[in-house]
């Protein structure tokens, strides 16, 4: 295909709900890159290259990464399967709805899990962790890096450094599927076995490609497990031959790749990789697109569902209706306005917040207004809300 986009995107209605987002020209037009052989030597060289940028995109050196047709949920069955043997312990930090869906996984895989729940709107607190490391020993301690349904960010890197310090042969598995690439993740320097995420959130890509990444470490767990691996398609003795014929530049075959998915996650990746923003950048953009959502809700009297600033995400906001209003009062009015924005997810709460994702391209590139169009159709939104109930 040719190295110049001319592609532009037909308008569509902005969508900002925590996944999938919006997507760059470069990257839908490489997804509609012409059918190729996934055993040619074109597409492993491209497959190889995912498989190095993946890796840099979370500071990593030498983990292996494993980019496998699924959705992120496909993440939750390779740790069960792979890395935790029947009848082992796993310890599962609960931040919101998608810890218990790691939660019944595990199960689903005859891990006997325990979980540390906190209030709805935080994280759990380091001191909690630690006194459940020290209760009994655990083979992995998962954490949600952000909460989709809570929009909560957890200190991944707190996390990490207690778990080597009071219990170092449990792993520390990371849900990142909400993080990764609008989130700092160090992955070799804080201590991080594996990182688990999607291709539709904020690594910038359309939905069905399950990655995750897999310390050196976590490896050599899976390599000498007692029991056979649990799973068919998420075992890692399929697998691994295929990305390491893949990084060779080479090509193998247990399952079809999504062809047409590796070539959009390629130009994404080069975006976030070789684009004229660093990486470190993207993170500081991600925050301050935060800061002006979170700072126009407040405006607007809306209260987050994170309850301080320090456990609040940077690529999603969630807030509370404001009294007297409801979902059909909000979220109708902005898809009026061509705004898509989620409703509520976590059960507890669930008919009383809505949810605003600014992840990849919406948060980065300012040029595309994203962030104004949002916080205008939220102004006017609520205004008009409120005057229908006068």
């Amino acid at each position: 295909m040719s190295q110049e986009c001319k592609f532009v995107q037909e308008p569509h209605k902005l969508l900002v709900i925590p996944g999938p987002i919006e997507v760059t020209d470069e990257v839908l037009y490489a997804n509609a890159h012409p059918s190729m052989s996934h055993m040619s030597p074109d597409f492993a060289s491209v497959f190889g290259n995912c498989l190095r940028m993946t890796r840099q995109v979370l500071y990593s050196k030498n983990a292996q990464p494993f980019l496998i047709a699924g959705s992120g949920t496909l993440g939750w069955d390779q740790v069960s399967a792979n890395l935790v043997e029947p009848g082992e312990n796993a310890l599962v930090l609960h931040s919101g709805y998608f810890a218990d869906s790691f939660a019944d996984c595990l199960q689903t895989y005859g891990a006997n899990v325990d979980q540390v729940k906190a209030e709805v709107g935080d994280a759990v607190k380091e001191s909690e962790v630690e006194t459940a490391l020290k209760s009994k020993k655990y083979k992995i301690v998962t954490v949600t890096h952000v909460d989709t349904s809570t929009a909560v960010l957890s200190n991944i890197k707190g996390v990490a450094e207690v778990a080597r310090r009071v219990s170092p042969d449990t792993l520390v598995v990371v849900d990142g599927v909400c993080s990764v690439a609008s989130e700092e993740i160090r992955m070799d320097d804080w201590g991080i076995d594996v990182v688990l995420t999607a291709s539709q959130k904020g690594l910038g890509t359309p939905p069905g490609l399950s990655i995750l990444v897999a310390s050196q470490r976590a490896i050599k767990v899976y390599e000498n497990r007692k029991t056979p691996v649990t799973s068919y398609y998420a075992s890692w003795k399929k697998w691994l031959p295929i990305m390491h014929a893949y990084e060779k530049n080479g090509a193998a075959y247990f399952a079809t790749p999504p062809v047409n998915l590796i070539y959009a996650y390629h130009a994404s990746l080069q975006q976030i990789i070789q684009g004229s923003v660093s990486l470190e950048d993207r993170f500081q953009a991600h925050k301050e697109a935060s800061r002006r959502v979170k700072n126009a809700a407040a405006a607007l009297g809306l209260r987050c569902v994170p309850l301080s600033e320090d456990v609040s995400a940077n690529g999603m906001t969630a807030v509370y209706f404001p009294e007297g209003l409801v979902a059909s009062d909000i979220i109708p009015r902005l898809l009026k306005k061509d705004v898509v924005v989620a409703g509520g997810l976590h059960a507890s709460i669930k008919d009383k917040y809505f949810r605003i994702g600014h992840m990849g391209a919406t948060a980065v590139d300012t040029k595309r207004g994203d962030i104004d169009r949002v916080i205008n159709a939220l102004n006017e939104t609520l205004a008009e809300a409120k005057a229908s109930k006068a």
